[in-house]
């Protein structure tokens, strides 16, 4: 459906006592990963949100194969590759300059309105996931 290439670099905040970026900071990469892949396609969250919806987080998942250290360049190629339904899957693969797979995970949406009832994904993400 579609992907987006962001970048970014692990800072010092990034990482433990033992020079390797924390475990939970991958999830604040897919964070800012998922914000840009849905401002590449023109719907920014501000966007989103002033239609009335808001994505909530239901489930979150990370596989660690290799360490990212301070001061690597991470490449995150995040896609959604089907179309939502009740949920949307982002899936999320993290690699170093060196085209090293570092982490692998998927974060699951669901779509809610400013009452936090669950609803059907906006029209206008279908059609822009469609093409």
């Amino acid at each position: 459906m579609i992907e987006y290439n962001y970048k970014t670099r692990v800072y010092y905040r990034d990482v433990d006592q033992m020079g390797i970026v924390y475990y939970t900071r991958y999830l604040e990469y897919f964070e800012a990963a998922r914000t840009e892949l849905l401002r590449s396609i023109g719907l920014d969250v501000t966007k989103i949100e002033q239609m009335g919806y808001f994505l909530s987080v239901i489930s979150c998942h990370c596989d660690y194969k290799k360490s990212a250290k301070f001061d690597d360049e991470l490449n995150i190629i995040t896609r959604i590759n089907e179309l939502p339904r009740s949920s949307m899957k982002i899936e999320y693969e993290v690699f170093n300059s060196g085209k090293k797979l570092l982490v692998t995970g998927h974060t699951v949406h669901s779509f809610i309105n400013s009452n936090g009832k669950a609803v059907k994904p906006p029209k206008v993400l279908i059609e822009k996931l469609r093409g």
